[in-house]
């Protein structure tokens, strides 16, 4: 044995081995690093380890008969002597490769290891549908890194083409989406997202060309099922060819999951040939999806420059539609009549392309906000429009909202439950329809089921109409918890919460007490929908502004007094309901007096 570690060090076999062993770790980090930074296909680093293993038994095997000297490459029995030259360099070597393999070993110990290599557990492997998948964002390999709009639009396109595929269940954007800068690993999004497939990929946008690169993973195994690199001249054409291209190469693959041979029911359609409207409407629609008041205002002014570029662009019509149907709940007045733009976008975006469906339901919006103001639309109007949008898209979790939220002014809360129940279960993180189940439960006076909806939206961070919530609290006694949602429902108008608190909570609040805090909302000025809660908790219905689809103070319990007061009568007769109830039956609330009234509970 000694003789044979002698004539291994003789040979420099060891020292060979030692660099060998840095080097390919080196080699092996980096093709790690290189692969997705430079779009390389997946097996690029599994295809770099394999060679360093390789090439390994046949370096030692060249060090053993070979080795290098000032007199070139010789063969190692035509050398003389039992030991190896031992030159100072020779030795800082030898404390370099022995430092080296040292780090090597450290960093093997202590680098954390990759999760995604973990896989879906077997006891959940049976309770998800091998024909699911889940398309992430791609990542922004551009330059610049300033692409993420045009790199989420290239995944969504794929997105709703998969949606549109029978048999297979595919995770919506919102769900999908939330895993945008994750590290918890494909399997872990996959059991989260209870899909068993991954699509992932990133888009390369420099100059004239784009780069897009997709893979399809089995989270099951963490293995990939297929990949693909596109590089292509940027234009409209190639952007949805190659769009149309992954989503058959997917339903290919996955078509024994999903059985038989599905095809795709909607394959992509640019809608128009200028790069520079399409570009305009990803960032329009960027700023829609990820809106506040700012936002959408610029949504409106990009879209329209969309839209100047080219005027029979459908899609920029139907998008901007959108905006303007959303803007007046965001406070945004600006002079314009919202709702009239909103219908007018919707019917020429409608007049290019009647296959569309957010239009149908932009048109229904308008339709049911234009009700108490003298339009000539009516509810039927309204739900019809709602109808022909979810017909169009099944899977539009705002027509559907939008539709449920209808019922819910009509007062048919079971109706209204339906939809928002069906929007969670095609998307469950929508959270405004978590919301909306739960006001249904509170306008219905089922206050403790309603509280535990809302308190699972408001665990998972969602905020949303906080004054009706903090009313139910204060219905239930819980004093701490209606003052903290009043503090929230009007952070820019803080002196609004002390005299509304103490309507909802103080029997000593008087009609003293009451005049000045109206005087205090006189003063004051804010957005109509924030008058509107205001007002009705501190009983001043006379000067409520017309009440909004966002505050159907109308079917509010708080008041004994109100539910039969003239004044509630006035705003459900201001909105037509009662029209609309003799053609197609009362809510269970309701019910009809004579041939001209009505009373409800």
């Amino acid at each position: 044995m000694n003789n044979l570690w002698t004539e291994l060090r003789r040979r420099n076999v060891l020292r060979v081995a030692g660099v060998y062993g840095v080097v390919g770790w080196v080699l092996a980090q980096a093709a790690a690093l290189l692969e997705p930074a430079l779009s390389l296909p997946p097996w690029f680093d599994t295809l770099v380890v394999t060679l360093l293993l390789l090439g390994f038994p046949v370096a030692l095997l060249l060090s053993w008969a070979f080795e290098l000297t000032p007199e070139g490459i010789k063969r190692t029995t035509d050398l003389h002597g039992d030991e190896p030259h031992q030159a100072p360099a020779n030795r800082i070597l030898d404390f370099a490769i022995v430092g080296g393999l040292g780090l090597v070993a450290a960093m093997m110990v202590f680098m954390p290891a990759p999760e995604r290599t973990a896989s879906i557990p077997a006891e959940l492997v049976a309770a998800i549908s091998p024909a699911s998948i889940a398309v992430l964002p791609f990542a922004d390999l551009s330059p610049a890194g300033d692409q993420a709009y045009f790199s989420d639009g290239i995944a969504e396109e794929i997105l709703n083409v998969l949606a549109h595929t029978d048999g297979l269940k595919v995770a919506s954007r919102t769900s999908a989406f939330q895993f945008r800068k994750s590290t918890i690993g494909i399997p872990a999004i996959a059991k989260s997202l209870s899909v068993r497939h991954i699509l992932e990929g990133s888009v390369r946008r420099a100059g004239e060309t784009v780069r897009i690169t997709a893979q399809l993973i089995d989270a099951q195994t963490d293995a990939h099922l297929w990949s693909q690199t596109y590089d292509r001249p940027l234009t409209t054409a190639t952007i949805f060819a190659i769009q149309d291209e992954i989503a058959k190469a997917i339903v290919g693959q996955l078509t024994t999951s999903i059985g038989g041979a599905p095809t795709l029911k909607a394959p992509p359609k640019s809608d128009t040939d200028n790069l520079d409207a399409y570009d305009l409407y990803l960032k329009g629609r960027d700023l829609f999806i990820n809106r506040n008041e700012e936002r959408l205002g610029e949504a409106a002014r990009i879209l329209k420059q969309s839209i100047a570029r080219d005027a029979k662009f459908a899609r920029a019509w139907e998008m901007l539609a959108a905006v303007y149907a959303v803007s007046s709940a965001w406070g945004l007045t600006q002079e314009q009549d919202y709702r009239a733009l909103s219908m007018d976008a919707a019917d020429k975006a409608l007049s290019l392309n009647p296959d569309l469906s957010m239009p149908y339901a932009v048109r229904g919006i308008a339709q049911k906000n234009l009700v108490p103001r003298g339009g000539t639309a009516g509810w039927e109007d309204s739900l019809a429009s709602f109808s022909q949008a979810i017909a169009r898209d099944p899977k539009n979790t705002t027509a559907i909202f939008w539709r449920g939220t209808t019922y819910e002014l009509l007062g048919y809360f079971d109706l209204a439950l339906a939809d928002l129940r069906k929007c969670l279960e095609i998307d469950p993180v929508y959270e405004i329809c978590r919301r909306f189940i739960a006001t249904e439960h509170v306008l219905a006076g089922r206050i403790d089921e309603g509280l535990r909806v809302y308190e699972q939206g408001l665990e998972k961070g969602y905020r949303n109409n906080e004054s009706l919530f903090a009313a139910a609290y204060a219905a239930r006694g819980d004093r701490a918890a209606a003052l903290a949602l009043l503090v929230l429902a009007y952070p820019k108008r803080p002196q609004w919460v002390r005299p509304i608190f103490r309507s909802l909570v103080d029997p000593n609040f008087n009609e003293a007490d009451r005049k000045d805090a109206i005087a205090l909302l006189d003063a004051t000025s804010s957005p109509e929908g924030d008058q509107v809660d205001a007002r009705f908790y501190l009983r001043d219905y006379a000067g409520m502004p017309t009440a909004d689809d966002q505050n159907p103070v109308w079917w509010y319990r708080f008041d004994s007094a109100f539910l039969k007061s003239e004044a509630r009568k006035k705003m459900i007769r201001q909105w037509r309901l009662p029209e609309y109830w003799r053609k197609h039956g009362f809510p269970p609330q309701c019910r009809a007096v004579g041939s001209d009234d009505f009373v409800c509970d």
